[in-house]
């Protein structure tokens, strides 16, 4: 059986940031869900400067055992994380890596969900450079890297950094196996 990993997102993440580390995953023999907390069966992407593709949504994240994954990722877009981070279901999901360890991997504004239950408090992290004072406000620890890891927490900034990001998902998942 394959292992499994949860890309959770909204309507507005961008579709890059959700298309690259699901392709390099399934490559390396992972099964990747799109979960979400929106109603819909489909959610709609954000291309650079306009919308993109719609996504199927494969699992709702009520109905979504958290148990059943190995990691989570969080795309960035700017819509995406601010309607994550108020839906109380999509807290609860990422809980369950936070208290288990398991890899969260967030890039460009997918950091921002990881404020809500105080996950970046002393937690060393990158994001896009707009998310910074949120970041740090929070109590992480910010800097200006491609890709930063600490622990079970893998951050990067922007779309120019996915394959930095895509590798240490890939090298962190190795290891733990």
């Amino acid at each position: 059986m394959k292992e499994k990993i949860a890309i959770l997102t909204e309507v507005g993440f961008e579709e890059v940031e959700l298309t690259s580390p699901k392709e390099a995953l399934e490559k390396q023999g992972y099964e990747v869900h799109i979960i979400s907390p929106n109603e819909k069966s489909k959610i709609k992407s954000w291309n650079h400067t306009d919308w993109g593709k719609e996504f199927d949504v494969d699992v709702a994240v009520e109905e979504a055992d958290p148990a059943d994954y190995v990691g989570v990722i969080l795309p960035g877009g700017v819509i995406n994380p601010d309607k994550l981070r108020v839906s109380e279901e999509s807290i609860a999901f990422i809980d369950h890596f936070v208290q288990t360890n398991k890899l969260i991997a967030a890039i460009c504004h997918g950091p921002l969900i990881l404020t809500e239950n105080g996950f970046v408090k002393d937690k060393k992290l990158t994001s896009v450079n707009n998310i910074k004072t949120d970041l740090v406000h929070a109590g992480g620890q910010w800097e200006d890297s491609e890709v930063v890891i600490d622990k079970n927490l893998i951050t990067s900034r922007t779309p120019e950094d996915l394959d930095a990001f895509n590798n240490a998902i890939n090298s962190y998942l190795s290891n733990k196996n």
